[in-house]
């Protein structure tokens, strides 16, 4: 417990370190300027899927960085923690404006030997020109701790590049698609069709509309009652013979006579 409390104060000095300098009295100043051990251990990093057009920081997605240490002491070293920091390129008065997730590691390295870490952070800040300082806690056999700085360059914050098949993107490029039609639509309708002539409809669609009209009429005239009042009748008081007409009666001469001829 108290070796983690001591690396995260070893961890947070390099932060401090790197951000602009740690605020120390004077018997830690005192005591910096007398000599002190050295680790024979480097640590470069790169970037290799941001390092072609330069170190690009892509806001919402991982940046990977890749810490090479080299062991040239003859004993084992500890890779513990390795964090960094994103200041301004002021020289005069540089500013820490954010800093990146420390992650621990704990990998050891054997005298004489390389070792690559992987260290990935990401970003979500205004596209800028920033100066990123990566550095390493270290401790060697003898539970000493050391920081070793990895990378102090100038890196880009842009925005992720967008395409043309994001379904968000394609959903708005719809959604201006029918606004602008439905403006066009509204344009044309209010103030463009009122000054275009109307068609005349054919001689033969209104003459054949009139006799549909007039069949109609006579259809339903026997149903209404002042037509069916006129033409009804009573068939009580005419006589039968009147209303059941005799039929035509065969002549028998008639037909003889013809035989005859």
């Amino acid at each position: 417990m108290a070796r983690f409390g001591l690396l995260s104060l070893a961890l947070f000095s390099v932060q401090a370190l790197i951000g602009g300098g740690l605020a120390a009295d004077p018997a830690e100043k005192v005591e910096e300027n007398a000599e002190s051990p050295k680790l024979a251990v480097s640590a470069q990093a790169s970037f290799p899927a941001s390092e072609i057009f330069g170190v690009k920081l892509v806001n919402g997605l991982p940046t990977q960085a890749l810490i090479t240490f080299t062991n040239d002491e003859p004993a084992p070293v500890t890779v513990n923690f390795v964090g960094g920091t994103l200041s301004t390129l002021d020289e005069d008065e540089s500013q820490v404006v954010r800093n990146l997730t420390a992650t621990a590691y704990g990998v050891e390295i054997a005298a004489g030997e390389k070792e690559s870490l992987s260290y990935s952070f990401s970003t979500e800040m205004h596209p800028q020109d920033l100066r990123l300082s990566l550095a390493s806690i270290l401790s060697d056999s003898e539970g000493r701790y050391f920081t070793v700085y990895a990378h102090n360059g100038t890196v880009s914050v842009v925005e992720p590049e967008t395409s043309i098949f994001d379904p968000q993107i394609i959903f708005l490029y719809f959604f201006l698609l029918a606004c602008f039609v439905g403006v066009v639509y509204f344009f044309y309708t209010v103030w463009v069709a009122p000054y275009f002539p109307q068609k005349r409809k054919s001689g033969k669609g209104p003459e054949k509309a009139s006799a549909s009209k007039k069949a109609e009429a006579t259809v339903e005239a026997p149903s209404s009652p002042a037509v069916s009042s006129a033409t009804t009748y009573n068939a009580d008081w005419i006589p039968a013979h009147h209303i059941n007409r005799p039929e035509a009666r065969k002549v028998k001469g008639s037909t003889r006579s013809k035989n005859r001829a």
